[in-house]
């Protein structure tokens, strides 16, 4: 049986945290998968009084966390250590890692080896980026020819970010669904699924349903015995009334 979670930050103690509260009380979900933006190690005493269980994301270039480029290796390590913080007293299963804009795939191995942390798991992305104030045109990790010399490298693990395969599927032009097949593979210990439209290189985390994917033949490939993460829109500040249609949207395919 899938292990459905709920996305949120760090920052979310405010509205959405009484929400979540009331949600796994009600069943719509499993398990959250905190995003620890930088700089709010003031947060965590009130997530752990959640009891909830909780897995961690590190921040990514959002944040100016790039493990691609050596220039970023202290600030990756400050935020890092922020995120392992997180993990450690939330007793996090993961901790999920993006491999950074432009730079090379072999410094992002180099600097996820050194963090040394045996929760790590790298995830897939697109190939082309949002633009940014970085100035990223494209992300690392986005072939499977990457995320495999990062997984041998690095000997961590694998999350499967569904809807970044079927956009740098686009941008590779080549067959959408056998790319998912060839990603799922790798044997990910985790998904994340949202929406979007067929041939948009951009990944747009719209809501299930509101884009055109075919789930039923995505949720025909994955494992539904693993963790799946809905990391789609939030429509409300109020509200999770939006994360419960997508829940029983994805129950739909189960």
């Amino acid at each position: 049986m899938s292990k459905i979670g709920l996305k949120l930050w760090s920052i979310n103690t405010d509205y959405y945290y009484e929400e979540a509260k009331r949600l796994y009380r009600d069943g719509w979900f499993d398990y959250i998968e905190l995003y620890v933006a930088p700089d709010t190690l003031d947060s965590l005493e009130k997530w752990k009084t959640l009891n909830i269980p909780i897995n961690i994301h590190c921040a990514h270039f959002a944040h100016e966390f790039n493990l691609a480029k050596e220039e970023y290796k202290e600030k990756n390590s400050y935020i890092y250590l922020q995120a392992k913080r997180f993990a450690d007293e939330l007793n996090s299963q993961y901790i999920v890692f993006h491999g950074g804009l432009e730079g090379h795939i072999e410094q992002t191995a180099k600097q996820l080896k050194f963090f040394n942390d045996s929760r790590a798991l790298i995830e897939n992305k697109p190939y082309k980026a949002f633009p940014n104030k970085m100035g990223g045109k494209v992300c690392r990790g986005a072939s499977i020819e990457e995320i495999k010399y990062i997984l041998d490298e690095v000997k961590c693990g694998f999350c499967f970010d569904i809807g970044h395969a079927l956009c740098a599927a686009d941008s590779f032009k080549i067959n959408r669904y056998e790319y998912v097949k060839s990603f799922n593979e790798l044997n990910p210990v985790c998904y994340h699924l949202s929406d979007n439209y067929i041939g948009n290189e951009l990944d747009r985390h719209l809501h299930l349903g509101c884009g055109n994917y075919d789930f039923k033949t995505i949720l025909n490939i994955v494992d539904k015995n693993k963790y799946i993460a809905l990391e789609t829109n939030k429509d409300s500040k109020e509200n999770l009334n939006d994360f419960k249609k997508d829940v029983e949207c994805l129950k739909n395919y189960l």
